[in-house]
């Protein structure tokens, strides 16, 4: 996998004041309505990111889903939290452009926005 991609993410642990080490994600791309297929997979480094998610010939437009998962990354992490997955739906209008999907996570919230 290049380490170039269109589509990038970056997980906080807010209530560590740290990056989400070892954290498992799954982007998923729409097929229909309620249908997803998953598309890449993989778990974030020790800065909380995961290079090379996707490769720009695969980033088309459309609707994606990521999938965290908060549930596994409390677990090892010996934490109780309330939410197992985040999950965040985005529409892609231009696969030219770059787009973050930050997660800022804590064990009782959390939170995303467009980043650059």
């Amino acid at each position: 996998m290049s380490s170039y991609s269109p589509l990038t993410t970056h997980v906080l642990d807010t209530s560590k004041g740290e990056p989400a080490r070892a954290l498992k994600i799954e982007l998923y791309k729409s097929t229909g309505e309620s249908e997803w297929t998953s598309i890449a997979n993989g778990e974030t480094n020790n800065d909380g990111r995961l290079p090379g998610l996707l490769t720009q010939a695969d980033f088309t437009r459309g609707i994606y889903k990521i999938k965290f998962d908060t549930g596994d990354y409390f677990r090892k992490n010996t934490v109780e939290g309330f939410y197992p997955y985040a999950e965040v739906v985005f529409e892609i209008q231009d696969p030219n452009q770059h787009y973050h999907v930050p997660l800022l996570l804590s064990p009782y919230s959390y939170s995303t926005y467009r980043g650059s």
